[in-house]
C-alpha cells in the first residue's frame, strides 16, 4: 500500500502555524511515502517566505514534489516577474517539478502559472503548450499499467467551489492527459477540498483539490489529503485540524 498527503496553499507569510505543526506531527507519526504540495507555499514570494517553506518542507522527512502558485511568482517587481520569476525558488530547486516514482505510481507535475496573461487577473491558471507536451512526455515515459497522477496548482476546471481558477487551455489539457493515461489530478488553489469522479471522453477521471494550511481559509477548516493507494485502487480522505 502507499500512502501520499496532498496539501496545498500553505502561505507563508500567512500561514497557520498551529496548522503547520498538526501537519508536521501527522507526517512524522504515519511516515507517508511522499508529500505533494500544490503550490502558492508564500505569500508574496518574498525570499523570506521561500527559506521558511523550504526549512519547513526539509523538516518533514520525507520525499516532496511541489508545483508552484500564483503567489510564488514575484508581486512587487514586475521586471523579476517577467524575466527571473522563479529566482527565489533556487533552494528548493529539487523539490520543484520533481516528479516521483513509487512503486508504480507515477507524479508528473504541470506548471499552470503564467509570468503574465492578456487579462487583468493573473492570479488566473492557464496551461501553456510547452508545459502540456512536458506532462505528456512524462507520461508517456512511464511504465506500462503505472498509475498517472498529474499534480497542478490551478484545478484545470470549475469544481463548483468558492475559489475560481478559470484555467485557459485547462479542458483540453484535461482531456489530453486523461488520453495518454492520468488517473487522477491533483490540485489546489481555491482552498476548499474537492474529489470528483468526471468524465472525459470514454474515460473517468479523479478531480482532487487540497484545502489550505493557511490563516485563508474560506469554507472549510485547514485540511489535508491522504491518499492511500492499494491494487490500484485509489482512496482519498480529507483531514482537516480539529
Amino acid at each position: 500500500m502507499i500512502r501520499l498527503f496532498h496539501v496545498s496553499d500553505i502561505h507563508f507569510g500567512a500561514e497557520d502555524s498551529a496548522a503547520l505543526a498538526w501537519f508536521a506531527d501527522c507526517v512524522h507519526r504515519e511516515q507517508p511515502d511522499a508529500v505533494i504540495v500544490t503550490g502558492d507555499l508564500t505569500m508574496r514570494a518574498r525570499a523570506r517566505e521561500f527559506a521558511a517553506a523550504g526549512a519547513w518542507l526539509s523538516g518533514l522527512g520525507c520525499p516532496v514534489t511541489v508545483e508552484v502558485g500564483n503567489h510564488d511568482l514575484p508581486y512587487f517587481n514586475p521586471l523579476a516577474r517577467v524575466f527571473r520569476p522563479y529566482a527565489r525558488h533556487d533552494r528548493l530547486a529539487r523539490m520543484i517539478d520533481r516528479p516521483l516514482a513509487i512503486a508504480g505510481i507515477h507524479i508528473v507535475p504541470l506548471r499552470t502559472t503564467a509570468r503574465f496573461q492578456w487579462r487583468l487577473n493573473w492570479s488566473k491558471g492557464k496551461v501553456s503548450q510547452e508545459q502540456i507536451s512536458r506532462a505528456l512526455a512524462r507520461i508517456e515515459s512511464a511504465p506500462e499499467g503505472a498509475m498517472i497522477l498529474v499534480v497542478a496548482h490551478h484545478p484545470l476546471i470549475e469544481m463548483g467551489t468558492r475559489g475560481t481558477a478559470r484555467t485557459r487551455g485547462g479542458a483540453a489539457a484535461l482531456a489530453a492527459l486523461v488520453t495518454a493515461g492520468a488517473q487522477a489530478v491533483l490540485t489546489g488553489h481555491v482552498h476548499d477540498a474537492f474529489d470528483v469522479a468526471y468524465p472525459v471522453l470514454d474515460r473517468t477521471v479523479r478531480l482532487i483539490g487540497a484545502g489550505t494550511l493557511s490563516e485563508r481559509v474560506r469554507d472549510s477548516r485547514p485540511s489535508f489529503n491522504a491518499l492511500r493507494i492499494d491494487s490500484g485502487q485509489l482512496d482519498v480522505s480529507v483531514r482537516e485540524m480539529a
